[in-house]
């Protein structure tokens, strides 16, 4: 079996599929976004999240 494993945004089931087997709601990727140390807007992240506090 190929593939890569998806998340239910509604009901957190993890599944091979597109769509949710048990809602039927679109899946998506439960992986976080690649990490690049050329980052252009990263420090601007970092501000507003530290002035968010």
């Amino acid at each position: 079996m190929t593939g890569s494993i998806r998340r239910c945004p509604r009901d957190f089931t993890y599944t091979l599929r597109d769509t949710c087997p048990v809602c039927g709601a679109p899946t998506t990727s439960p992986h976080p976004a690649r990490f690049s140390p050329e980052d252009r807007y990263g420090h601007y992240r970092r501000i507003a999240r530290q002035w968010m506090k």
